[in-house]
């Protein structure tokens, strides 16, 4: 057993920590953490596992999904307050395209709703919008729109262009050239490139169901290998044993979260422009999310048969609502409130706001707050099952 010397100084003091160490090399703990180390390092389909279907249903699926999209959430700031400007809001709320979600007077608070994704779609009405359109000009409103979602936001603004078309031509059918023009700037994706939206999502995609997975194959391999009931005779506590099949997954799978940035950032150019700590920790905090939901198939299934169709049962549901490949906005309004209850909603909400928008905690924190509930709640029944079928 290899021994490590680490003094630590606080306030001037010097702390020797060889003793612990000492106790911890010597522990079942580590012996069976070395003893899964080992294992699956031996264990070349795992590898595999971990490494080749994620790098490729990454790429797939960010070339290849194209979802549509409906009730687009939009705001107004509306300075003119005259009748042709209101009917100018009415004619966008008059369809399922557009839902307003804010109408105000200031414009800041307008582009902040935006940078925080309570809106999609935001619309300023110029002070003097009545003054261009009796001058028989075209009067100019902005639009802003959240380019995270490069299809949502195209089809968005070729909604915009088509109904702001149809209300000149209703209101004066003889203008030439048509009264109304927009100038629409798109956040956080200016090219509308679909690939930005897909990829953070397929990332968690690929995460949930690479976590899940692999941490219910193991302990479920375990049992059909005989090897679980040979390390219930070992002096090891349950805990021991639990604790040191989790920690070598946990290493392996964030492997895993590091692979999906490079390959996000390699191959789709998709920007990185928040915290990289904070996405890794954030990271982390779902990879144990992962490993819960895989320990719960272990205690429900009996062979790895078994776990792969239970695993189709929990994961698909988790993903489809999840806004992941489709936005949830064009979910019918009860999966959109179950979609709440999706740790992996919150997981890619996550993604996409460190990624594209570089927000922090002061966003995110509805979603991390959602997130930790789900890890300490999922690791806990998990655990509380499994330790009772040690037992």
């Amino acid at each position: 057993m290899e021994h490590f010397l680490i003094i630590a100084i606080v306030r001037g003091q010097p702390v020797r920590v060889l003793k612990f160490l000492n106790r911890l090399f010597e522990s079942c703990f580590w012996a069976i953490a070395r003893k899964e180390i080992n294992q699956i390092l031996h264990n070349k389909q795992l590898i595999f596992l971990l490494l080749f279907p994620p790098t490729v249903q990454i790429i797939i699926f960010g070339f290849a999904l194209n979802p549509d999209v409906t009730n687009v959430k939009l705001g107004v700031v509306d300075y003119a307050h005259t009748y042709e400007s209101r009917e100018l809001v009415a004619s966008l709320t008059a369809n399922d395209i557009f839902q307003m979600r804010y109408l105000g007077q200031d414009e800041a608070e307008l582009v902040e709703r935006v940078r925080t994704g309570q809106i999609t779609t935001g619309l300023v009405i110029p002070p003097d919008f009545n003054r261009q359109l009796n001058r028989d000009r075209p009067a100019e409103v902005q639009v802003f729109i959240d380019g995270v979602d490069a299809n949502t936001a195209g089809i968005a603004s070729g909604y915009l262009a088509q109904i702001f078309n149809e209300y000149g031509l209703n209101l004066r059918p003889q203008a030439s050239p048509i009264p109304v023009q927009t100038k629409s700037i798109f956040f956080y994706n200016p090219g509308l490139l679909s690939s930005w939206f897909l990829v953070p999502g397929v990332m968690g995609l690929v995460l949930t169901l690479t976590s899940s997975l692999v941490s219910s194959t193991t302990l479920v391999q375990e049992k059909d290998t005989g090897t679980l009931e040979q390390l219930l005779m070992t002096p090891a506590n349950s805990w021991e044993i639990l604790g040191a099949k989790i920690l070598p997954l946990f290493v392996l799978l964030m492997g895993d979260v590091v692979l999906a940035v490079g390959i996000a950032r390699g191959i789709f150019r998709v920007p990185f422009r928040g915290s990289l700590l904070l996405y890794l920790g954030l990271a982390g905090l779902y990879v144990f999310v992962g490993i819960g939901v895989g320990l719960m198939l272990a205690t429900l299934a009996q062979s790895q048969q078994q776990v792969v169709l239970i695993s189709f049962f929990i994961n698909l549901p988790m993903v489809q609502t999840s806004g992941a490949i489709a936005p949830i906005e064009s979910m019918p309004p009860l999966f959109q409130g179950l979609s709440w209850f999706n740790p992996l909603r919150h997981f890619v909400a996550i993604i996409r706001g460190i990624l594209l928008k570089g927000v922090g905690l002061e966003v995110l924190w509805p979603n991390v707050l959602m997130l930790s509930a789900f890890a300490v709640g999922l690791m806990a029944v998990s655990v509380h099952q499994f330790r009772r079928q040690l037992s």
